[in-house]
C-alpha cells in the first residue's frame, strides 16, 4: 500500500491502474461481467434486426394473403420455401389440411382439430425463436448489480486489510482500493441497465407480435372452418 500512495495520482486511479491493483477475486468478477454487458449487447441488437424482419415479414405477408390470391396458389409458393411468422402457421396449417383430405378426411370437427393444433404448435415454435436468449438479459438484469457489489465487498475487505497492515489511513492510501472496489459494482450497473431495459422492451415488442399471429391464426381458422363445412359435411 507505500507504493500505491506513493504512485502518481493519475496513474492510480485511472481504470486499467485500479484493475491490474485490484485482487484475482474482483478482476474475475471485472472480467466476468464486462464479458456479460458484450453478450447483452449483442443479444440487443440482434433481436432489434430480427424483429424489424419480422415486423416487415408480416406486413408482406398480410399483403398477398388479403389480397385475393387463391390458398392452393399462396401455399404452393410458400411450402418449398424457409417461412417464419404468419408464413409458418399459413403453411403448417395448410400441409395439415392437404393431408388430411389426402387420407380422406371424415368428420369436420376432427380435421378441425388438427389444423388448429398444427397452428398453435407452428405459433410457438416461432415464439420460442422470437423469446430466445432474453432470459439471459433478465439474469443479467437481475444478478449483475449483486455480482458486482460481491466484487465491491471483497476490494474493499482487502483495501482494509492493507490499511491495517500499513497503520497509515491517510487518503492517498485508502482512496485507491476504494475507488477499485467500486468500479466492481459500476461494471455490474453497466451490464445490468441497457440488460433491464433492453428486455422490458423487447418482451413489449415480442408481445405485439405473438398477438399479431395469432389475430391471423384465429382468422385463417375460421376460414379453413368454413371451407370444411362446405367439402367436409355434406359428405359426413
Amino acid at each position: 500500500m507505500e507504493n500505491i500512495a506513493l504512485a502518481e495520482p493519475g496513474a492510480q486511479l485511472s481504470i486499467w491502474a485500479l484493475f491490474m491493483q485490484a485482487s484475482w477475486v474482483v478482476k474475475l468478477v471485472m472480467i466476468g461481467l464486462l464479458c456479460a454487458s458484450v453478450w447483452t449487447w449483442a443479444i440487443i441488437v440482434d433481436k432489434l434486426v430480427s424483429y424489424a424482419r419480422m415486423r416487415l415479414a408480416l406486413n408482406r405477408f398480410e399483403q398477398v394473403f388479403w389480397s385475393g390470391q387463391s390458398l392452393e396458389e399462396l401455399y404452393r409458393t410458400l411450402a418449398d420455401r424457409k417461412t417464419t411468422g404468419m408464413g409458418a402457421i399459413f403453411v403448417a396449417a395448410m400441409r395439415e389440411w392437404k393431408k388430411s383430405f389426402e387420407k380422406g378426411a371424415k368428420t369436420p370437427l376432427g380435421l378441425q382439430t388438427r389444423i388448429d393444433k398444427a397452428m398453435d404448435l407452428a405459433l410457438t415454435r416461432e415464439m420460442e425463436k422470437l423469446e430466445g436468449r432474453l432470459g439471459f438479459l433478465a439474469t443479467t438484469g437481475s444478478a449483475a448489480p449483486f455480482i458486482g457489489l460481491f466484487g465491491t465487498v471483497i476490494g474493499i475487505m482487502t483495501s482494509f486489510q492493507a490499511i491495517a497492515g500499513s497503520k497509515n489511513t491517510s487518503l492517498a492510501v485508502v482512496a485507491p482500493g476504494i475507488a477499485e472496489a467500486l468500479l466492481a459494482t459500476a461494471i455490474g450497473l453497466l451490464a445490468a441497465i441497457p440488460a433491464v431495459i433492453a428486455y422490458n422492451k423487447l418482451s413489449s415488442d415480442a408481445s405485439k407480435i405473438a398477438v399479431r399471429m395469432e389475430g391471423f391464426s384465429d382468422e385463417f381458422s375460421a376460414i379453413l372452418s368454413r371451407q370444411i363445412d362446405e367439402k367436409v359435411a355434406p359428405k359426413a
